[in-house]
């Protein structure tokens, strides 16, 4: 009966949001899209992985490959375009999962790691979200501060940065709250912006900087070249698990080479000039990798009339990547059992990036160093996913039914996906003893693995030995057995109940 119950009640909110597209704001949940209602083709992705990027921390990072790592500019030239590429080539794969079952990413990690099982890694993930949440809603808030600097003289101060914080978040809930329509028209506009503004940044240092400075620095080692390509792709990974959530509209027979190709050059449009700026930059201002505050700089670095535009534009950027991220929460936030609408579950993770960014704002005194620290832990929780996930998908690529929808609703233990006990074994001891394994070839501040001092934890490449170990994990192991038969028992317990 309980089983019953289960299925009834997500039969009928699948039911209930059928016509879930039929306004501006979204209202469908975490329920899989029917095909009849999936339209779109994969270039419409094109501007969601642009905005995804639209930030400053790029210049930040890119500074940092020169300073840091003591690259040149045609090293970070590789490191951009070889960080696009795999990152978000892993982000454009997972996304066909979207095309596939028509449903969120950790909706379809269900039926991976079990109706319970999912719980853990989703958890792990949904965790991880909430930090990526708050960089860059610190971000937003500098750069909201470095704007009222310029325009009115107005100084930093504690009172003020509280307020700024509040109003980036604000209003990063209110349009990540809206849905996938408002997104797309926002993505598409601020595509515009940025890139228009980013060309002009681009002229004034082609005009105004030394580039016999630049192109007579000696490069970097081919280690340091190697650790910088694994700082850069981390931040991409981040966004694999969201793949098929802004993919679970496009119809079925959309071409998967295609949603790997926009999904990439999206991202390296943006990715790759905006960390070759920063390497340009620091050869104005060397100590902008290290600045507490990520943004302050440009203004320092472009005239006013040039930076007050162009942090607005990259303000915007930046609120769009917090609402794509809050967007993605929002569904992690239901698949893990919280009872609210969409819209609202997203609260939860915009409460917790106010309190996480005053944090960093008001008590870290490194900002690039804190953000570093983050992304290596980051990178590597969402890669014990991935390598696990990415197998599953190969199995699943020859199937009739990919994934099926009643299955990946009903939580019951009569699931399709229940496994044993609600819990996919295999996955599950593939993802952990990765994510372990991972996890000592990390070091941040408060915690240094075992293994950190080895060549791939120095390189700052535990991310990458996370996927190839809990993919070989997960594809020596037995494969799991799904319960086919869970629907048409299902079907006869309802007829069953109906009859009595």
């Amino acid at each position: 009966m309980a089983h019953t119950d289960s299925l009834d009640n997500d039969v009928t909110a699948s039911s209930a949001s059928a016509t879930a597209e039929a306004g501006a704001i979204e209202t469908r949940g975490i329920e899989p899209v029917p095909e009849s209602e999936r339209h779109g083709r994969a270039r419409e992705l094109f501007p969601t992985w642009v905005a995804a990027n639209i930030s400053v921390l790029l210049l930040t990072m890119g500074a940092g490959l020169v300073v840091f790592n003591g690259l040149n500019i045609w090293q970070v030239l590789i490191v951009g375009a070889c960080a696009s590429a795999v990152s978000y080539g892993m982000v454009g794969l997972v996304s066909i999962a979207g095309k596939w079952g028509g449903a969120p990413g950790l909706l379809l990690s269900r039926a991976t790691f079990g109706v319970r099982g999912n719980y853990f890694p989703g958890m792990i993930l949904w965790i991880a979200r909430f930090g990526w949440e708050t960089i860059n809603a610190v971000t937003g808030a500098y750069a909201l501060l470095t704007v009222l600097r310029l325009l009115f003289g107005i100084e930093s101060s504690t009172p003020l940065i509280v307020v700024t914080l509040f109003a980036f978040v604000a209003c990063t809930f209110l349009v990540s709250g809206m849905g996938r329509k408002v997104l797309a028209v926002c993505n598409t506009w601020s595509t515009y912006l940025f890139g228009a503004f980013s060309v002009l940044v681009l002229g004034y240092l082609v005009w105004k900087i030394d580039w016999d400075q630049i192109f007579s620095r000696p490069a970097g080692s081919t280690a340091m070249l190697i650790a910088g390509i694994g700082t850069i792709a981390a931040g991409g990974i981040s966004w694999v698990p969201s793949g098929p959530d802004f993919t679970r509209y496009l119809p079925g027979r959309t071409s998967s080479r295609a949603i790997v190709g926009t999904t990439v050059s999206g991202a390296a449009i943006v990715v790759v000039p905006m960390v070759l700026m920063g390497a340009v930059m620091a050869a104005a201002q060397p100590d902008l990798a290290s600045a507490p505050d990520p943004v302050s700089f440009l203004g320092d670095v472009l005239p006013t009339w040039l930076a007050v535009p162009y942090l607005i534009t990259a303000l915007v950027g930046m609120l769009l990547i917090n609402s794509l991220s809050m967007y993605s929460a929002g569904f992690t936030a239901q698949t893990m059992g919280v009872k609210l609408p969409r819209a609202l579950a997203v609260s939860v993770n915009a409460v917790i990036s106010l309190v996480g960014g005053l944090i960093l704002m008001l008590v870290a005194k490194s900002f690039l160093s804190s953000f570093i620290a983050f992304l290596t832990l980051l990178a590597v929780s969402f890669s014990a996913w991935i390598g696990v996930f990415g197998v599953d998908m190969l199995r699943r690529r020859d199937r009739a039914v990919k994934y099926d929808p009643e299955g990946l609703m009903d939580t019951g233990r009569g699931s399709r996906y229940w496994y044993a006990g609600g819990f996919c074994w295999q996955a599950m001891t593939a993802w952990g003893l990765a994510l372990g394994f991972g996890l000592c070839f990390t070091k941040v501040d408060w915690f240094t693995g075992p293994l950190a001092t080895t060549w791939i934890g120095r390189n700052g490449l535990g991310w990458a030995v996370t996927i190839l170990v809990s993919a070989l994990l997960y594809a020596v192991l037995p494969a799991a057995r799904e319960d086919v038969d869970a629907p048409e028992r299902a079907e006869t317990e309802r007829e069953t109940v109906s009859a009595g």
